[in-house]
């Protein structure tokens, strides 16, 4: 699924804008994980180490550019605060402040699970602020049969909704304790707060727990509690479908995984257990 493309490849015109915020640059280093933009790179300059994303301005999803320049200033510091942001040669790219970490382990007995709930506590208490993210009834509603049944999936809370594990970045110092901070914010979506949790269950599963052990570690998010059964019979069926969709149209070992998950979910939740 990956897009990326080299740093080398960007126009000298984009490398010099780039130059103007980090001064004169030692290294670029591209960035292996995640899909989400067509270059991801740590950049050591003269004026420190930067983490810079971008896409090309006539991308299908170049928007997800300015959600995430608008989302940024109010979800910092869970999430990296955005510095800079230059347009120039058909590149829309942001510079980050760079978090030293480790993406968070998902597997069961991970320890770094209590300190992803930790950030979805954190998440859930911040209240979506006045810019445009995505709306969770639009987008998960198109996955259902009746897409009037996604109102249930209406809320004012900040969604982040990517829970990929290398969105989840450890952090500490050796003085203190570690802790979860949440990247990689284009897919941000206004909805209910559970919608969250919700999502890493899929993780969790496609990472080795089971259906029900899932479901508990997302309850030990106090927003859960506020979701009906109902509505998360519905979110499940939705997400499954979401996946199969996404797995047909980029057919990779990857998706297969995620699909099967949402499905066995959805199966879960549906009252089959024996698909856990």
């Amino acid at each position: 699924m990956s897009r990326r493309q080299s740093w080398d490849s960007l126009p000298e015109d984009v490398v010099a804008a780039v130059r103007e915020h980090t001064g004169s640059i030692d290294r670029a280093e591209s960035v292996s994980s995640g899909f989400s933009s067509q270059i991801a790179v740590m950049v050591d300059g003269a004026r420190g180490r930067f983490f810079v994303k971008g896409m090309r301005t006539d991308h299908a999803e170049a928007w997800t550019q300015q959600r995430e320049w608008a989302i940024n200033p109010y979800v910092v510091p869970l999430g990296p605060r955005a510095l800079w942001r230059t347009v120039v040669g058909g590149w829309d790219l942001v510079g980050f402040e760079h978090l030293a970490g480790r993406s968070a382990g998902y597997g069961p007995g991970s320890a770094d699970l209590p300190l992803v709930v930790e950030a979805l506590t954190a998440l859930g208490q911040l209240g979506c602020p006045e810019v445009e993210p995505g709306d969770a009834v639009e987008r998960w509603g198109a996955y259902l049969d009746d897409p009037a049944e996604a109102e249930l999936f209406g809320g004012g809370a900040l969604l982040h909704t990517d829970w990929n594990p290398s969105n989840v970045l450890v952090t500490g110092l050796a003085t203190g304790p570690d802790t979860a901070r949440l990247v990689d914010w284009p897919w941000a979506t206004r909805g209910a707060g559970w919608i969250d949790p919700a999502c890493w269950i899929v993780w969790l599963v496609f990472s080795g727990h089971a259906v029900h052990e899932a479901e508990q570690w997302a309850a030990k998010v106090p927003v859960w509690s506020t979701a009906s059964d109902r509505a998360l019979d519905l979110f499940a069926t939705a997400h499954a479908n979401y996946w199969r969709r996404t797995a047909d149209d980029h057919p990779n070992a990857w998706t297969f995984g995620l699909r099967d998950a949402a499905v066995r979910w959805a199966g879960y939740r549906m009252g089959k257990p024996s698909l856990a």
